[in-house]
């Protein structure tokens, strides 16, 4: 089953996946950068036998969603940030009388926290019962083992190209993608926090919900020190940390194939899932 979600200039596909008991727990899940919701299908069928329903979101310009980017797309964090207050519009019926999980990978992720931070900004009440965020970190440079000069190289070349062509056409990264998004995402890369125009800096610390992170093994783009560095800001929410290893897993692990331990993962999530609050 799939929803659309009217943005005005742009149209988002959200995929359902039921539960067998229409009241569980649903997660709202928020995709990596350039990543369709398909790829999430095998992951989203482990959360269902754990006993979630699970709704699986494209983000704007990637697999269901449209248009795709181009030199004409104007948004970036902050639109994607509001996205999800839509998203959750959209699945009111499906929410009804449900706890509702946040979860983002990757630049998903940060949106979420985003949309957390500038909720709790206004000082706006949480619509979610928690965040579950895998493979997410805030990429500075600065941080890195080993690697930062050529994390920050590659990030700012990235930047740089879509500011010329008004576009990032997706050359071996992230799949295309509109400059707006590149240019805060590579702000995070260079500065080691959200841009001050997205009106998120105060709201971090004031995110007061249970939040489980996990990063996982061999993981090329968001090591632990990334993710430990992103949570570190939310120092209002109830954060449990964990780490998923690839002898957890029973499988080799990175940025994108965690999605095929769900198995491991599921019951993490179950374990953790936090009362109605």
């Amino acid at each position: 089953m799939q929803l659309t979600v009217d943005r005005g200039s742009d149209r988002l596909g959200v995929q359902l996946h039921p539960a067998q008991d229409p009241a569980a727990p649903l997660i709202v899940v928020f995709p990596a950068m350039g990543v369709p919701a398909g790829y999430y299908t095998r992951f989203a069928h482990a959360l269902n036998a754990a006993g979630f329903g699970v709704a699986v979101t494209d983000l704007r310009g990637t697999g269901t969603s449209a248009p795709p980017p181009s030199r004409a797309s104007r948004y970036g964090y902050p639109e994607l940030a509001d996205d999800v207050d839509a998203v959750l519009d959209a699945l009111a019926e499906h929410r009804a009388g449900r706890r509702t999980i946040l979860l983002g990978h990757s630049l998903g992720g940060q949106v979420c926290v985003l949309h957390l931070a500038r909720e709790a900004a206004r000082g706006a009440g949480h619509r979610v019962d928690g965040l579950v965020l895998i493979a997410v970190g805030l990429p500075y440079w600065r941080i890195y083992p080993r690697r930062g000069l050529g994390v920050l190289a590659m990030t700012q070349f990235v930047n740089a190209v879509s500011g010329l062509l008004q576009v990032w056409p997706g050359w071996g990264f992230g799949g295309r993608q509109a400059r707006g998004v590149i240019k805060d995402w590579a702000f995070t890369a260079r500065r080691g926090a959200f841009p001050a125009h997205l009106g998120a800096t105060a709201g971090l610390a004031a995110v007061d919900l249970p939040v489980l992170a996990i990063s996982v093994d061999d993981d090329q783009y968001t090591p632990p020190e990334t993710t430990d560095h992103l949570v570190a800001a939310l120092t209002g929410a109830k954060v449990r940390r964990e780490h998923l290893t690839a002898a957890d897993a029973a499988a080799p692990l990175d940025h994108f194939t965690w999605v095929k331990a769900g198995a491991a993962l599921a019951p993490r999530i179950a374990a953790w899932l936090p009362i109605r609050h």
